[in-house]
């Protein structure tokens, strides 16, 4: 008899059994295929383990361009959606994994068709193959997605889909650590239930924070349509969420209306910290609900502006917690009723890529100018307690340089005018660098950095071991600007124990700093620095994780009482 043992490591499952290991990797398929992008360009990989000769396009199929030239219309649609193992081949007919698949309820036909941007009778084009490939590759109980042109006959382009599933169903023990703490609790979670893409979960979660029992239903397809739907119920140990959600988004470049309403009630107790130390808590009454509507041309030479209109109720209220010995600085209460106008310009530019963010996994990465701008105006005479304008905008672009090197950064900026001065502005710029040196080794470097000016009470620019400077506790510093600083050597290994796990490596250093007005200590903020080095677990099989880390980081700065050496373990969803 074997015996079967579940454990979930920050959202990560691995199913232990007889001496076996069925852990978050890649599905396999035949090794050494090369990947390539529609203009034949290989993608960087050490192997290619989902993507066997029937993924790859067919050697005797026209091109892209001899049949947009043709007129060709697309013909029949093969739906062909694979379970986790790929028992035909004798690497993953063992007896766990042919278990796996039996236990596992693959993702439907009918789920999959779904999400399909073209029908029978469209004319060919490949950018919508390419970009109904992204959109399966973003479903989480998908592992990879392939649409490809296999046949031509009569002036029609028949079209085979390929996917392939994960591991969707979490009953399983949660543990974390970060920033010197520990997190810890128990989830019963199923990704794709029936194979129809919902998701539902039940989860026990004890942290920092606080105690939660969570129930969450998500779907992103109601019903077969492009509408989604979420409901949140959480009851904490300090108080009670809900939350809702209704709505039909922009799911494509070419969708013309979008639409739809959030709704949410959260009671919490918030705290403030000074040296990872929790120096400040109040109680937080927060209800929001939000109502929209979107309207859009479509892709148009390549770009894409999208308009919206909405309307926001934000109501935040704030008090003293009873028998608290903490300093109990209570944020004053703010009431903002308005109607805010919205847009949105996306440059229709992706790539295709491997081993940058995740070990041997497909990544989409949005290279395209990305921008949008949103005002609001609330006044008292509309059920506001005060006159205010409400603004926030972004905007993002991607570059490649060379061949081995992308370059990626994107601005953000959210405030209010209230009283001819600005209120809780907050200013952000984020850059990542990578530089490909070999199939085994990237280098990164990424910096980030936030500005700002008159914030609300509540709020804290934090940094810590929980905000990217691994070798200090979790909100150590805190003030109203910061910056941080990360270069990281990566390694991608060949290693594939049980032909289960994408094994990788980093070693990194981190440096950061805090600026601004801390009223809630009079200690200086100085430059903190830290150095280490981690595992790299990619989660591949599994669709409740994404990169297991397990890092060991030294701090080179900061108070004599910081221990020398911090230990940390979680999940994120990238490198």
């Amino acid at each position: 008899m074997r015996t079967y043992v579940v454990l979930s490591l920050g959202g990560a499952t691995l199913l232990c059994g007889g001496g076996a290991l069925l852990a978050d990797s890649a599905a396999s398929g035949a090794a050494h295929t090369p990947t390539t992008l529609s203009d034949g360009r290989v993608l960087p990989s050490i192997r290619s383990r989902t993507i066997s000769d029937d993924w790859v396009r067919p050697a005797n199929m026209l091109g892209d361009a001899e049949l947009q030239s043709k007129g060709a219309v697309i013909g029949d649609i093969k739906i062909d959606p694979r379970q986790i193992f790929d028992t035909s081949k004798s690497e993953d007919n063992t007896r766990l994994f042919r278990l796996a698949n039996r236990l596992h309820i693959n993702t439907r036909q009918k789920t999959v068709a779904t999400q399909l941007l073209f029908k029978s009778g469209d004319r060919y084009d490949p950018r919508v193959l390419e970009e109904t490939e992204r959109l399966l590759r973003g479903a989480r109980y998908l592992y990879d997605a392939r649409v490809r042109p296999v046949a031509y006959h009569d002036g029609k382009v028949d079209i085979e889909v390929i996917t392939r599933d994960v591991w969707t169903l979490n009953p399983g023990v949660r543990f974390g650590r970060s920033g010197g703490k520990n997190s810890s609790g128990f989830e019963l979670e199923e990704l794709n239930i029936l194979g129809t893409g919902s998701r539902i979960s039940f989860s026990y979660k004890s942290d920092v924070d606080r105690k939660s029992k969570t129930l969450d239903f998500q779907d992103k397809q109601l019903f077969g349509s492009w509408w989604r739907g979420a409901i949140t119920y959480s009851d904490n140990s300090d108080g009670k969420t809900k939350f809702v959600l209704l709505d039909h988004p922009f799911y494509a470049l070419e969708v013309h209306h979008a639409g739809g309403f959030s709704a949410q009630d959260d009671n919490r107790i918030d705290s403030q910290y000074d040296r990872g130390k929790i120096v400040n808590e109040f109680d937080t009454r927060e209800r929001d609900v939000t109502a929209y509507y979107g309207w859009s041309s479509g892709l148009r030479n390549g770009w894409v502006r999208r308009s919206s209109a909405g309307v926001t109720y934000d109501d935040n209220k704030f008090s003293r917690l009873p028998g608290s010995t903490l300093a109990n600085r209570v944020p004053g209460d703010r009431k903002l009723v308005y109607p805010w106008v919205a847009l949105d310009l996306i440059q229709d530019q992706f790539e295709r890529a491997r081993n940058r963010d995740q070990i041997e996994r497909t990544e989409d990465f949005f290279l395209g100018w990305r921008a949008r701008a949103q005002l609001g105006f609330a006044s008292s005479s509309a059920g506001s307690d005060r006159n205010s304008t409400i603004f926030s905008g972004y905007v993002g672009k991607g570059y490649l340089p060379s061949e081995a090197t992308r370059f990626l950064w994107s601005a953000n900026a959210t405030g209010r005018y209230e009283n001819s001065e600005l209120r809780n502005g907050l200013f952000s710029a984020a850059a990542r660098f990578y530089t490909r040196q070999s199939v085994h080794r990237l280098l990164y470097v990424g910096l980030e950095a936030i500005a700002g000016s008159k914030l609300d009470a509540e709020q804290q620019v934090l940094l810590g071991g929980d905000t990217g400077l691994r070798g200090y506790p979790l909100r150590y510093a805190g003030g109203d600007s910061k910056f941080l600083f990360t270069i990281e050597q990566r390694f991608y290994t060949d290693y594939y124990p049980f032909r289960l796990f994408n094994l990788g490596g980093a070693v990194f250093f981190d440096a950061g700093r805090v600026f601004g007005n801390n009223a809630l200590s009079n200690r200086p903020n100085t430059l903190l620095k830290d150095v280490g080095f981690g595992l790299r677990l990619g989660s591949s099989r599994s669709g409740l994780g994404g990169v297991i880390h397990v890092d060991v980081a030294f701090p080179l700065d900061g108070d004599t009482n910081i221990k020398n050496v911090q230990f940390l373990v979680e999940t994120k969803r990238g490198f």
